[in-house]
């Protein structure tokens, strides 16, 4: 027993000789306290942050000597030695730049910004709690080169390089590794049901074709969003942001901001938190009344009116079908008054936007994780993340489009350690409450009066009024009026029953709503051998991918159940840096990836890159590569009437899966799949010109190809440089794209052949259907563009940055009228910022300027220049370090000149806010 009880002291006495007490303060420059900052024992995964004073406590089962790691973002790593227990360590770390953060995403393994081969930017917590915008999303904006395109106040899509529509389906969106594009639409839907602000560690942004890394969807650049570890960030922190929308079309609205993040780390084995998000606001109205059918046309100058931003004046006829419709001819006293009848093309009247939605914007999201290293000082992790989001916003697709209660679901299992990762998740979506304003506008009415009687009356009415000596124009306001006679009016109980109503019907011919339950899962892996072999840092990895397409014939052609396709790819990088001398080194790094879907042959995509650096503080870098992108699920499988066109995905067997009957105006009923489209159609500008002309020799037939994968071939020149307090970052690229993907516009005959011409008395009699389709340009479509920032520190301690961007395609247009390339990006941009994290004690400010160059926007919903904007944002901060706070008051767009960046959509006006965040480490 006493043998027992001293061999139980003897271990008592080795446990507490091996446990170390280490304590200390890390401070910066001038003295003020860096909470949040990382304290790690080098070799291992133990570890601690500071807390608001910049203090910090460790504890490990670990005898000295040994050595711990401290770094902050923005700031310079320092690594110190541990020789006795409860030792005290006060460190004061030096503030970096930006260049010498680190990032993780150019390829795929921790390096400097300085030494990356590509153009990256990143947005980190100092940028985070800095940004003068309303939340760190809309930061994004700030960022050299990057566009942030508003469809609405919680829609914002974000871009570089040119090429984007709000359905931005040529850059990709991962949040720790999770792509959190929806299945129904194949894009991000913005921060809607993204991130918490309080749990963003950092945000890096690759500009341009990343293909070879990251696979087919990363073809304009790719996002990566990442969230604190609970292991290093505990506790309980939160924000709460007030404040007012401002926009003259919907007026002054309150404006509700808040989050919270709990973490808890159990033990060094088991860590866990919790998020949770709530926004509510007013969206932004859009009120245009641009008409879209004829320059500078109003409702009264305009029998064919279609207002941007009015719905139901999309249903239009030319008088000539209503004449020679057997049933208008029986009602007439005498045939021969229809000579009285000009065959001109005439619209219905619509309903504004504004009766159709309530504009409401809210989201709210939540996310868990569960995270479990099992080996003791090892980086060994095992994770299981869940994500849900539901909101209401306004998407502006090929219509506008109220979302309402959308839902979104991740679900991710990951396992990971410093040499490699292996993660499995699945994205789910439903549509909720969702509609589609345009069709809404349309159905309601037609639930009130159909086409056939609307025209038929209008025209009845046209002759009338003109037989009684009133003029052309007098006529058809006469005829309009009695055509309208008792519409349904906004706000009457006829006019809300017949919303409520036509919102929950899906079926497009009577109603509006659509629905959705898609879902994609997702597999993919790396591994890097560089602890393996000493050679170079060589990596391999893979990825597979699976859609589910779920909705119910709303969207696709899925009308007998759903459809489901899959693809892969496999990619590897050798990366090898050599010493020239002692002043020089260079940077090698080569990588290629073969992707394969199962409708398409398989793609490599390969990229070299070098980056030469010179006494540590210039870099030089070239790549050079070649990318593609698939097309996406709604390029292959949508089957949707739009209103103005049909939409008609062009994989092989969805052409004759989308099917509708139409009728001439004879009264025969022809049958017509989406086949037409494809194999017996005209250009759509031929179409015009023939009825400007009368001359069927004009007629050109489309029959475009089926869409094929898009390639791109991409060079980039950079240089990156420290000239003491200043630093630079400069780069310029050339793109050429190949087999270029977007839609055209075709006419197909109800009968009759495009081939001999047996199809042009069809076209005559106003017999066909407009159909959208997916293919690939015969020509090819070029852009190039440079940008250069600098930021520096002046006067002290204050910020100084800006950037400039230039961007430009090269596409001959007059040469391919029926083809639009979507590029929708300003020529010449300008970012500035001006600011002090301390101006005096506990208290920072921040100033952000944007200048854009007026562009033309080009998308299905409509065309139209997007004038150039100047904007202002601005907020000033207070810390108050007992309370573990931050007092945030701002304001964007200050100077409330209002703007927008996507023709169709509302004015953006101005936002004022106060926040209040505790415990933001």
């Amino acid at each position: 027993m006493k043998t027992i009880l001293k061999l139980f002291t003897m271990l008592l006495c080795v446990v507490s000789f091996a446990q170390t007490t280490v304590k200390g303060k890390i401070i910066d420059n001038s003295g003020l306290p860096l909470p949040g900052a990382n304290v790690i024992v080098v070799g291992t995964s133990s570890g601690t942050v500071t807390d608001f004073d910049g203090n910090y406590s460790l504890t490990i089962d670990q005898a000295p000597p040994f050595s711990i790691q401290f770094s902050y973002a923005g700031f310079e790593t320092q690594t110190i030695e541990v020789t006795k227990n409860n030792q005290t360590i006060d460190v004061t770390l030096a503030e970096g730049n930006e260049l010498d953060e680190v990032v993780i995403s150019a390829s795929r393994t921790p390096e400097r910004i300085f030494e990356s081969p590509v153009t990256v930017e990143r947005f980190g917590l100092k940028e985070i709690k800095n940004t003068a915008s309303a939340d760190f999303y809309g930061g994004l904006g700030t960022l050299k080169g990057v566009d942030v395109n508003t469809s609405s106040l919680t829609f914002k899509s974000v871009n570089t390089r040119g090429f984007a529509t709000t359905a931005n389906t040529r850059f990709m969106q991962l949040v720790d590794g999770m792509d959190n594009s929806t299945p129904a639409l194949n894009f991000p839907i913005g921060n809607l049901v993204g991130m918490i602000e309080t749990d963003v560690q950092s945000v890096e942004l690759l500009p341009g074709a990343s293909s070879a890394l990251y696979g087919a969807n990363a073809f304009n650049g790719i996002l990566f969003m990442r969230s604190k570890s609970p292991f290093d960030h505990q506790g309980i922190s939160a924000f709460v942001k007030k404040g007012i929308t401002s926009q003259k079309a919907a007026g002054d609205n309150e404006y509700t901001d808040l989050g919270i993040r709990m973490a808890y780390k159990f033990s060094d084995k088991f860590a866990a938190k919790v998020n949770f998000g709530y926004l509510n606001g007013t969206d932004w109205a859009a009120t245009s009344e641009v008409d879209s059918d004829m320059f500078g046309g109003t409702r009264a100058t305009n029998l064919n009116y279609n207002g941007i931003n009015v719905y139901g004046d999309e249903v239009s006829t030319n008088l000539k079908k209503v004449i020679e419709s057997p049933d208008f001819l029986s009602q007439l006293p005498n045939p021969a008054l229809v000579s009285l009848v000009p065959l001109v093309d005439v619209s219905r009247t619509g309903y504004n936007e504004r009766y159709l939605t309530d504009y409401t914007a809210e989201s709210i999201k939540a996310d868990w994780g569960l995270y479990y290293r099992p080996i003791t000082d090892s980086n060994f992790e095992i994770q299981y993340v869940g994500k849900v989001g539901t909101g209401t916003t306004i998407y502006q697709g090929t219509n506008r489009y109220n979302i309402d209660g959308f839902f979104q679901q991740q679900h991710k299992l990951e396992l990971k350690n410093d040499n490699y990762f292996v993660r499995g998740y699945v994205v789910a979506d439903k549509a909720g409450d969702s509609y589609d304003m345009v069709f809404t506008g349309i159905n309601i009415n037609r639930s009130w009066k159909d086409d056939n009687t609307w025209f038929g009356e209008y025209t009845g009415a046209l002759i009338s009024a003109t037989l009684g000596g009133a003029t052309e124009s007098e006529a058809h306001a006469i005829a309009r009026a009695q055509a309208d006679t008792g519409r349904y009016e906004p706000g009457s109980t006829e006019f809300q029953n017949a919303f409520d109503r036509i919102i929950k019907d899906p079926d497009l011919a009577t109603g509006s709503k659509f629905q959705d339950a898609s879902k994609y899962y997702h597999a993919d892996g790396n591994y890097n051998f560089s602890h393996l072999i000493d050679f170079a840092d060589i990596q391999v990895g893979g990825s597979f991918r699976q859609y589910d397409l779920n909705s119910l014939g709303s969207i696709y052609t899925d009308y007998d159940g759903h459809i489901k396709y899959s693809e892969f790819g496999v990619y590897t990088q050798i990366q090898k840096e050599f010493e020239l001398n002692e002043n020089m080194d260079l940077k090698i790094t080569g990588s290629a990836r073969y992707d394969k879907s199962e409708f398409f042959k398989g793609f490599v995509s390969p990229r070299l890159s070098l980056g030469l650096t010179l006494n540590e503080n210039h870099n030089f870098r070239f790549s050079g590569q070649t990318g593609f992108r698939n097309p996406t699920t709604q390029d292959l499988f949508i089957g949707l009437d739009a209103g103005r066109a049909i939409l008609v995905g062009s994989a092989p067997d969805n052409l004759d899966r989308y099917t509708r009957e139409f009728t001439a105006a004879n009264g025969t009923v022809y049958t017509q799949t989406g086949a037409a489209a494809y194999n017996n159609s005209y250009t759509a500008s031929s179409v015009i010109q023939l009825g400007e002309t009368g001359d069927p020799s004009v007629l050109r037939v489309a029959n475009p190809n089926l869409v094929t994968p898009e390639k791109v071939t991409s060079m980039e020149v950079g240089y990156r440089g420290k000239f003491n307090k200043v630093t630079i970052d400069f780069s310029t690229y050339y793109n050429k794209y190949k087999d270029f993907i977007s839609s055209e516009v075709v006419i197909a005959p109800l009968y009759g052949s495009v081939a001999d011409g047996s199809a042009i008395p069809a076209i005559a009699s106003g017999d066909f259907t407009t159909y959208s389709t997916y293919t690939n340009s015969d020509v090819d479509v070029n852009s190039y563009g440079a940008s250069i920032g600098l930021s520096a520190k002046v006067l002290g301690d204050f910020d100084l940055g800006g950037s400039y961007t230039f961007t430009k395609q090269d596409f001959d247009q007059a040469a391919n009228p029926n083809f639009e390339t979507n590029f929708n990006t300003p020529e010449h941009k300008f970012k500035a910022h001006f600011g002090n994290t301390e101006l005096f004690k506990n208290f920072g400010f921040n100033i952000a300027y944007k200048f854009s160059d007026d562009y033309f926007w080009e998308a299905t919903f409509g065309d139209g220049v997007v004038p150039e904007f100047h904007t202002v944002d601005a907020q000033i901060n207070y810390k108050i370090p007992a309370l573990k706070s931050i007092i945030k008051i701002g304001g964007t767009n200050i100077g409330g000149k209002e703007y927008f960046t996507v023709f169709g959509s509302g004015y953006i006006g101005s936002m004022y806010y106060a926040s209040w965040t505790i415990n933001n480490l």
